[in-house]
């Protein structure tokens, strides 16, 4: 019976469990929250890797780019990839927030229970100055990713900086990588039994009715969410990277069902990591660098959504909004994407930022919370689609992926 299980390659037994956590939700209704702790157990085993992958992936990987003008080389075009696609991807949830206007007709009411989150009192100069941590190992137990991030990359460039002096520390980081690479693919054959647990969980909690008053909505986040997949990351394959898009998605598929399944970019990180190198044939220290770097700032669902979202609200309240709100929309969407975490809900905590700078009624998050982790879902698959597709469009251009190991990746 095991031999047949670990037969059947990972990325269909987590689709088969989303598929059956659905059809049991539906039939089982609010009960299947009772199975809940399942996916729950499973997050806590992701989120319990997240800190010391990112750190030994991404100081094993700058340190692996051999010097500092590679490092220069493949950062500077992963973080021009990163931003480009935000822009991209905020504008597309203005434009079908203006041509569409989910938020006209709607009948105003809050979600029962549903507190209505405070506006952040984050000042631009504190965000500035939260990228540093003033206690490394403090952020890395508070789990704060971007001073993490911020640190570890510093710590990288410093074993560059010292050359032959830090052999001992690089060959010690390329040990613990592979150790939290053998970690993750253990907890990662957990995957179909907490995709049930939380996809059941989430059909019996909301079903199908929970979505018709706000199905407009739904339906114009997935929109805009297949769009950014299906056209923005293929273009960024066939004309940067020049690489075939199907076998993309072949390698990926894991990644993308994890992320949606768990809605955390967080939660998909060393999935998606494993895809990059091992199916997509992406070289260990460009993966483990831009795919560690994208899963916190690279965000275009989330902006895309914030944008949409932004306009929802200015319309349910007949708020008429002028084209520096549209800029500041696109600002703040692009920064509140960047800044948010890697985990269920956080797009939540952002909004606040977007609808502040134009003078929206906080309550437009209470009134979207109810459906929020429908979306969210969507949403994260976005991110980690994108995540991979920097990754290979930079491998590309910087000659390390394996071109061969890229097209067989539906063999994998």
């Amino acid at each position: 019976m095991l031999k047949f299980w670990f037969k059947i390659p990972l990325w269909q037994r987590v689709v088969g469990a989303l598929v059956l956590g659905i059809a049991a939700g539906l039939f089982w209704g609010p009960g299947a929250e009772s199975i809940k702790w399942i996916g729950d157990l499973f997050i806590r085993a992701i989120k319990m890797l997240i800190v010391p992958l990112i750190f030994f992936s991404l100081v094993s990987g700058i340190a692996a780019l051999g010097d500092l003008k590679k490092l220069g080389n493949v950062g500077g075009k992963a973080l021009l990839l990163f931003v480009t696609t935000a822009i991209i991807s905020v504008s597309l949830g203005l434009t079908m927030g203006t041509i569409f206007q989910p938020g006209i007709g709607l009948d105003i009411s809050l979600p029962t229970g549903v507190e209505i989150p405070q506006p952040a009192a984050t000042s631009p100069t504190d965000m500035i100055l939260a990228l540093i941590p003033e206690n490394p190992v403090m952020s890395m137990a508070e789990g704060q990713i971007l001073p993490l991030i911020i640190f570890a990359m510093l710590f990288g460039i410093a074993l560059l900086m010292a050359g032959k002096d830090a052999a001992p520390i690089i060959r010690g980081v390329d040990a613990g990588s592979v150790v939290m690479q053998k970690m993750t693919m253990l907890v990662m054959e957990l995957t179909p039994f907490g995709v049930f647990a939380l996809m059941a969980w989430v059909a019996g909690t909301f079903g199908f009715e929970a979505l018709l008053p706000l199905a407009k909505m739904v339906a114009l986040n997935y929109a805009g969410c297949f769009i950014i997949i299906l056209v923005v990351y293929p273009v960024i394959l066939k004309t940067i990277a020049k690489l075939p898009v199907i076998d993309f998605f072949r390698g990926i598929v894991d990644a993308q069902a994890v992320a949606f399944s768990t809605a955390s970019s967080n939660a998909a990180l060393p999935v998606t990591l494993r895809c990059v190198q091992r199916n997509l044939g992406v070289s260990k220290s460009v993966a483990s660098f831009t795919v560690a770097l994208g899963a916190t700032i690279n965000m275009n669902g989330t902006a895309m959504y914030l944008g949409l979202v932004a306009l929802f609200g200015a319309q349910i309240y007949g708020i008429d909004l002028t084209w520096t709100s549209y800029l500041l929309i696109g600002l703040t969407a692009t920064l509140g994407s960047v800044g948010a975490a890697g985990i269920p809900g956080s797009g939540l905590v952002m909004m606040s930022l977007v609808l502040s700078s134009i003078g929206v009624p906080l309550e437009t998050i209470a009134f979207v919370a109810g459906i929020n982790h429908i979306m969210d879902m969507m949403r994260t698959m976005t991110n980690v689609t994108g995540d991979a597709t920097v990754a290979v469009a930079v491998g590309r251009m910087a000659g390390e992926i394996d071109v061969e190991e890229y097209i067989s990746a539906d063999d994998v």
